[in-house]
């Protein structure tokens, strides 16, 4: 056996599609009908529903607390398909390592073992065992499934290479057409005052003078927020007007137009919308800048190179996927 030791490079991989043995929705459905079966055979290897459901319980934890009815439903499965496709493309890659014949140093396992204790138990050996126990799981067999994780990442990291050259001509393609990345969101502190031309059919006109006298106010040098408390309509009335920080796709068009292209400090003219008459003032402002191509360039090229590790493993695990299947059609 050939010892494998290699940096753990983390590369998030997606889960595609793989179409081995059909997933058995009636039994993930009913599940308080079924103690255990099996939901694939990978190369001889069994994969069973309680592997599937355990790897899913995080995720169904937090599906449970936020759908119900047939919407959980439906997601639930979908979080257990994608449970067993994860599970088959690690049982590959772990093949692949055997097949290799590499071994992983007993040493690694119990460091990682000697981390987890100390990280996540205050160095605690007793109470980590307890915690084994408490969840059905001896120190072999978590040993067993750290071993399984080293070599999951190991092989990874193998078949991925990160020493790419990213073309400057990629990186500048990127910040040209992903400059909303680079922009921080653009933000105004608004306060409004809002009177209704609606409130009174039979005298509009009355409201329309009401939002004039309002405005010769304000432009005597009345405080916003006092004059908001009196005369405003809206919801915000009792704040003074206040809407706080906003950001754009909050007011309705006209509004948003007026109040982002208004100076920090000025008060509006009367804004008629919707047949009320608004009265708008930006307090202050922020975001809306972008950073320049100088700026980004150390983060555009990281990320290329991570899409570009990604794709190579997307490749790796699924040429794994078609060697299996390659075998189970022979």
């Amino acid at each position: 056996m050939r010892t494998f030791v290699h940096p753990f490079a983390v590369v998030s991989a997606a889960v595609c599609a793989l179409a081995l043995l059909p997933i058995c929705c009636a039994a993930f459905a009913q599940e308080a009908q079924v103690v255990d079966g099996m939901a694939a055979i990978v190369n001889g290897d069994v994969i069973t529903y309680s592997q599937v459901r355990q790897l899913s319980a995080p995720r169904e934890r937090l599906l449970r607390s936020q759908l119900t009815g047939q919407d959980l439903e439906n997601k639930v499965r979908e979080v257990r398909q994608l449970a067993l496709k994860d599970l088959i493309d690690r049982r590959l890659i772990i093949q692949a390592f055997k097949k290799e014949s590499y071994a992983i140093p007993d040493h690694v396992v119990d460091q990682r073992v000697h981390d987890i204790i100390r990280e996540n138990f205050g160095g605690d050996r007793n109470t980590f065992v307890k915690t084994l126990e408490a969840q059905n799981y001896s120190l072999g067999e978590f040993k067993e499934k750290e071993m399984e994780r080293i070599i999951v990442q190991a092989m990874r990291g193998h078949n991925v290479k990160t020493n790419y050259i990213i073309s400057p001509t990629k990186i500048e393609d990127f910040y040209r057409k992903h400059r909303d990345l680079f922009t921080t969101k653009e933000e105004i502190k608004l306060r409004m005052i809002m009177i209704s031309g609606q409130k009174d059919t039979g005298n509009a006109q009355a409201q329309k003078s009401l939002a004039e006298e309002v405005l010769g106010k304000l432009a005597a040098g009345g405080e916003f927020e006092q004059v908001a408390q009196i005369y405003s309509e809206d919801s915000t009335k009792d704040n003074g007007g206040d809407w706080g920080w906003i950001g754009r796709n909050t007011l309705a068009v006209p509004l948003e137009k007026f109040a982002f292209n208004m100076p920090v400090g000025r008060i509006s003219n009367i804004v008629d919308y919707a047949g009320n008459y608004y009265i708008l003032k930006v307090e202050d402002k922020r975001g809306g800048t972008t950073r320049s191509l100088a700026e980004a360039r150390g983060d555009i090229e990281k990320k290329l190179i991570q899409d570009e590790a990604q794709q190579i493993q997307e490749r790796w695990i699924a040429s794994l996927r078609k060697r299996l299947i390659s075998a189970l059609s022979d």
